[in-house]
């Protein structure tokens, strides 16, 4: 049976991309921290403005929980500086635009809008722990239910 998303205790794919300011970054590089993967759709659009914007606001509490936090879109990285300074985000952005971050994620896949139908990123989340196994996914997210979704979860794991 083909193997359609990532389930928790899966082993998160690693992945080497270029943030906003073209340095390689690994999923390695996270190591002994908890990450929080959210996929978004293109930089400086409504809803990924949105999400990168509640993630932003709430980047002490997350920080404060143990929780490091990388965006990644197809977006080349020039794109992801200018969305990074025009939205003053304080997290890492990661350019994916091979889409083969977003292959090894299952979040590329069919989209409908205003009638048509096209292959793109599906906004979907993922929280990586210390050990680089996936411990929650939230595929096909709404952009606002990011940060309640991985706060709730991590402050589960504190209990």
């Amino acid at each position: 049976m083909k193997k359609s998303e990532l389930k928790v205790g899966d082993s998160a794919p690693d992945f080497n991309l270029h943030d906003q300011d073209g340095k390689a970054v690994a999923l390695k590089d996270y190591a002994g921290r908890k990450l929080l993967i959210y996929f978004y759709p293109k930089a400086s659009t409504p809803g990924c403005t949105t999400q990168a914007c509640s993630i932003r606001d709430a980047f002490a509490d997350l920080k404060d929980l143990g929780v490091s936090v990388v965006g990644i879109s197809p977006d080349q990285p020039d794109a992801l500086k200018k969305f990074a300074a025009e939205y003053s985000l304080n997290f890492t952005l990661l350019a994916d635009p091979e889409k083969k971050a977003a292959v090894d994620y299952f979040v590329l896949g069919e989209k409908s809008m205003f009638g048509k139908t096209s292959i793109g990123i599906i906004r979907s989340s993922f929280l990586v722990g210390e050990d680089g196994r996936v411990l929650q996914t939230w595929y096909k997210v709404k952009p606002e239910q990011t940060v309640p979704f991985a706060v709730e979860f991590v402050k589960g794991l504190k209990r």
